[in-house]
């Protein structure tokens, strides 16, 4: 199925069947026109023929050119019409991927569109760059205004912003200035987003700089802090193997995960076996340096609070800080019942 009214290899026929067999033949290798849909690099044709990489480039610019003048071509013009339309309906700039994609999953009609597009007027290619993926469009404003507002959003982001989809559509739309209702739709946002190199989406489809190992994910602890970030809550190592296993299709061994989890410093060992992330202010140690801390930061406490104040940080069962708490040569009880520092 594909989501065009015509039927590009019979376009395709038409506006070569005046060509000359040889230069027709460079023309359908050069852009995968042929049974195979392979596109043939010039010295590859230039082999067959005996003749120059230069000499094969002559002969394909003269075919375009000459496709370019023809009857045949004029008489699809409704052809080039429709791109155009859809090119518009798509946000009017589009990157080669999604544009060819959206149009069919069959290589070999990709291959006849993005002939077309080559030979259309109305189209533009942008060439893949460092900020940006190939890309066509058919409004050089509005391409204009995609490619500054995508350089302006990637500019705003920190290294470990991680940004749900939702969020990162209205935050890119913001700065789309004086652009008409139509085009302001998620679905063209995210069209527009996609065309970005320096902006991606992580596994989980958040958003952020595509450096950053929370959204280009590289190894099991990148997909444990994004499963724990996503469970909230202290989790037990064998529980993130398996969450990664089930969410990201990568089997993860316990063991690995564990030792993963031990080096990295985004992870705080929290209990037997149970991880919490740095971020959530829990803090490695055993029970007695945490209640020491605790009273180091807020002065006496009573026996109810230090329990409390310790859970947040720490998994202990609560009789691990009773304990601690009794022993005399690092805390002492005041005559208010209260506990501090020894």
């Amino acid at each position: 199925m594909s989501n065009i009214s015509f039927k590009p290899k019979q376009v395709t026929k038409k506006i070569t069947s005046h060509l000359g067999d040889r230069v027709k033949d460079v023309i359908l290798n050069r852009y995968g026109l042929t049974s195979d849909a392979k596109k043939k690099t010039l010295e590859e044709i230039g082999k067959k023929y005996g003749i120059t990489r230069e000499r094969v480039r002559q002969i394909e610019n003269v075919a375009l050119n000459m496709i370019k003048k023809s009857d045949a071509f004029k008489e699809e013009v409704e052809v080039f019409d429709e791109l155009k339309e859809l090119i518009h309906s798509l946000g009017a700039i589009v990157s080669e991927h999604d544009l060819l994609h959206h149009i069919s999953k069959d290589k070999s009609v990709q291959n006849h569109v993005q002939f077309f597009l080559e030979l259309g007027d109305y189209f533009k290619k942008h060439s893949e760059d460092h900020h940006f993926k190939s890309r066509w469009s058919v409004d050089d404003k509005m391409a204009d205004k995609v490619h500054e507002a995508l350089k302006n959003l990637y500019a705003s982001l920190n290294d470990e912003d991680i940004i749900p989809e939702s969020e990162m559509v209205k935050k890119f739309l913001e700065r789309m200035k004086d652009i008409s209702d139509s085009y302001r739709d998620e679905e063209i946002a995210k069209r527009w987003l996609a065309i970005s190199k320096t902006i991606a989406k992580n596994p989980l489809g958040e958003w952020g700089k595509y450096t950053s190992h929370n959204i280009r994910t590289r190894g099991v602890k990148d997909y444990a802090y994004l499963i724990m970030r996503k469970h909230g809550s202290p989790m037990h190592f064998r529980e993130v193997a398996d969450a990664i296993t089930k969410q990201f299709g990568k089997k993860t061994h316990y063991a690995t995960c564990h030792n993963e989890l031990i080096k990295d410093p985004r992870f705080v060992l929290v209990g037997r076996g149970l991880y919490a992330l740095a971020e959530w202010g829990y803090k490695a140690g055993i029970a007695r340096e945490v209640i020491r801390d605790i009273l180091k930061k807020e002065g006496p406490l009573s026996k109810e609070d230090i329990i409390e104040r310790v859970m947040k940080e720490r998994y202990f069962k609560r009789n691990t800080i009773l304990v601690n708490l009794v022993n005399s040569k690092y805390f002492k009880r005041t005559k208010a019942g209260l506990y501090s520092l020894a």
